[in-house]
């Protein structure tokens, strides 16, 4: 994040481990049938801070550019036959293996074809799951753009998971990382 000013937030410590393994350790834990890290920004040092996970890595050359192409990243390296993707931002130290497990009993009691996301006092948060119907319009998005436009213009049955503030804790600043307990690495 430019907004972070200097070091990699994703390598800050919480609790003495990367953020960036605490979240992949997270996701691992979960029902979650596998779990794609997608790199670009020091993506070498990602990578390290991960050794010995059960990840598969997308590289993204072209992170710079905004988080479409993050997504598109992603989502080039799902199994065929896969329903959704739950979007899963490193950058959200509070997200349980629990938090993550509600999210997707939820998207498989609708049937896979509900957008699933997490909330916090009816607040739209993250993580968000994506059913395999919305990855064509994905594949379209450009620059520093999500799929909540899509979300909300595609008229998709919509159910929000209160799972409490974990949902709306980023670590997009200096001051809002040590707030939640990390500390910054060179």
């Amino acid at each position: 994040s430019s907004r972070m000013g200097g070091p990699n937030k994703l390598l800050a410590l919480f609790d003495g481990k990367p953020l960036v393994r605490r979240t992949a350790e997270r996701a691992l834990g979960s029902k979650a049938s596998g779990t794609i890290v997608v790199t670009g920004h020091q993506r070498e040092r990602v990578r390290a801070a991960l050794a010995g996970l059960d990840v598969t890595f997308a590289d993204n050359p072209d992170f710079a550019e905004g988080l479409s192409t993050s997504l598109k990243a992603g989502i080039a390296y799902l199994p065929e036959g896969c329903a959704g993707v739950m979007i899963v931002l490193g950058d959200m130290p509070d997200i349980t293996s629990d938090d993550l497990d509600r999210l997707i009993d939820t998207f498989r009691k609708a049937g896979g074809n509900a957008v699933v996301r997490a909330s916090h006092d009816g607040k739209r948060g993250n993580p968000v799951l994506l059913p395999r119907s919305l990855f064509p319009a994905i594949a379209h998005l450009e620059g520093d753009t999500g799929a909540r436009h899509l979300v909300e213009a595609e008229g998709f049955d919509v159910i929000d998971v209160e799972i409490g503030a974990a949902a709306s804790v980023d670590v997009d600043t200096r001051e809002a990382l040590e707030d939640a307990g990390g500390v910054l690495q060179d």
